[in-house]
């Protein structure tokens, strides 16, 4: 599996987006084969959530939405190596008081350079959802813009 996802990180480099989403069911191997990629390709794994935790613990409360992506740019910037940027743990992202969209905060890093990331959701029918319906912080979303890697 690690050689097929080696192979698409090579092939998406050319794209527009760049973004490639791990996703599977809860303990399928999607971090454990973030981390093999991460030793193969020399290039560490950004935990988002204890990362950006830390750093959003200096920032007041009522400011937290307004400096997150600032801080996340600053974070991603520190961690990429070789056009790469690994990113687990990244459920903090859907906290809804930092007022984000999570998707396309990784769109939007996946445009400089190559994202891999695990998803903490599923994917169904074409479409990519985090948390159940009627949970405060659950999204849904198409694929366009991203390559689904799926582990089952």
């Amino acid at each position: 599996m690690i050689e097929r996802l080696e192979k698409l990180v090579d092939d998406i480099t050319s794209l527009n987006s760049k973004l490639v989403l791990l996703v599977g069911p809860p303990r399928s191997g999607k971090s454990v084969l973030l981390t093999e990629l991460s030793e193969r390709r020399d290039s560490p794994v950004l935990n988002v959530g204890a990362a950006l935790g830390r750093q959003l613990l200096a920032v007041p409360s009522t400011r937290r939405h307004l400096d997150v992506a600032v801080l996340m740019k600053d974070l991603t910037d520190e961690t990429a190596r070789q056009g790469m940027l690994l990113l687990d743990n990244i459920e903090l992202l859907f906290d809804r008081t930092l007022r984000l969209d999570p998707l396309t905060l990784l769109k939007g890093h996946a445009r400089a350079r190559r994202v891999i990331a695990v998803w903490p959701g599923e994917l169904r029918e074409c479409r990519l959802s985090y948390a159940a319906k009627g949970h405060p912080e659950h999204q849904d979303y198409g694929i366009d813009g991203l390559v689904p890697f799926e582990i089952h």
